[in-house]
């Protein structure tokens, strides 16, 4: 099956300008929470919300003194109409901001932010960390996967219960340890590909995490940009219905790293790719608009109804942070 995807450009906004950013969809809201516009400078904690039922503007919520203070490469995922988020790095330093195992909830109903502690502070938590990934299985758990701790890359896969308010660690994925990966939650499977190691981006493998075993399978298939993706890292993974068919949806990130690691942009992909649940296939998507978006990582994309992904902002090729807003529409 040919698979297509029409592009909207949404809207362009200064504001919105910056990458190492969260994006969540909730109805017909697009939050976009943190990231940088300068390296290695947190640019607010302000909520920004954009309308897809008006994309005209954009409605910024100034930080309470109950929001998370500002950082970069945080993760984010939703459930029941409200935002989770878990650490990223901040503060001068720009260290991993620990916060002791504590979950953000930020609900888009009352504009609050609440701090979930665990329930039992003598259990273990995942350790702080920054360009890890999380998704949810869209009732009650969050994960929460790999990352860059004070030093090194990790592995682990972390289960947090929203109602029971506690952290249980799960079989951690195949290595190598790594940052900038991506997982999505489909069809009650974990799905985790790409990935940068610390010396080159990871592809090739489809890695499969299932709960009631609490174990990992992988998926095999050519990186060639042919018969499946490239490798790739600080791209993104998401679940999508297309004609009625389980799909995940990766697309844009970083091929190549920088010379100047974080401070620079390093080779970035402009593609889109298509992965068939059931049989296990990979097929490049048509992009198709009278403007397409622009080739970019350390952006942020998430699920917007059966068939449609938002994407915001990033990193493009010329180390210019994005502002832009667009929806990819399926079929």
């Amino acid at each position: 099956m040919t698979i297509t995807a029409r592009c909207h450009k949404l809207l362009e906004a200064e504001i919105l300008q910056r990458s190492s950013q969260i994006v969540s969809v909730i109805d017909d809201q697009v939050y976009i929470f943190g990231g940088e516009l300068r390296p290695r400078e947190p640019r607010d904690n302000d909520i920004h919300a954009v309308s897809l039922g008006n994309a005209a503007a954009v409605t910024s919520q100034a930080a309470s003194s109950q929001a998370p203070c500002p950082r970069v490469g945080t993760a984010s995922t939703t459930i029941n109409g409200k935002i989770y988020l878990f650490s990223g790095r901040g503060g001068v330093a720009m260290t991993p901001i620990e916060e002791h195992g504590a979950v953000w909830e930020y609900d888009p109903s009352t504009t609050t932010w609440t701090l979930l502690q665990s329930s039992d502070t003598s259990k273990a938590y995942p350790a702080a960390r920054s360009y890890h990934c999380m998704t949810s299985d869209g009732k009650d758990i969050i994960y929460v996967h790999a990352g860059c701790p004070e030093n090194g890359r990790l592995s682990d896969l972390w289960a947090f219960s929203i109602s029971r308010n506690e952290w249980t660690e799960l079989a951690p994925a195949f290595d190598p340890p790594r940052g900038g990966t991506s997982i999505a939650f489909a069809d009650g499977r974990v799905y985790r590909m790409n990935g940068f190691d610390g010396k080159t981006e990871q592809g090739g493998n489809l890695d499969i995490y299932t709960a009631e075993t609490n174990s990992w399978d992988s998926h095999l298939y050519s990186p060639d940009g042919q018969a499946g993706p490239s490798p790739r890292s600080v791209s993104a993974l998401l679940p999508i219905s297309i004609k009625d068919r389980s799909y995940l949806i990766t697309l844009f990130g970083e091929r190549d790293p920088s010379s100047l690691g974080h401070q620079g942009a390093g080779k970035m992909l402009g593609g889109v790719w298509g992965f068939d649940v059931e049989n296990k296939k990979w097929e490049q998507v048509d992009l198709q608009g009278s403007e397409l978006p622009v080739a970019r990582g350390w952006f942020d994309a998430d699920v917007a109804g059966p068939g449609s992904l938002i994407v915001h902002g990033g990193l493009g090729e010329s180390n210019d942070r994005l502002g832009d807003v667009w929806k990819l529409d399926f079929a």
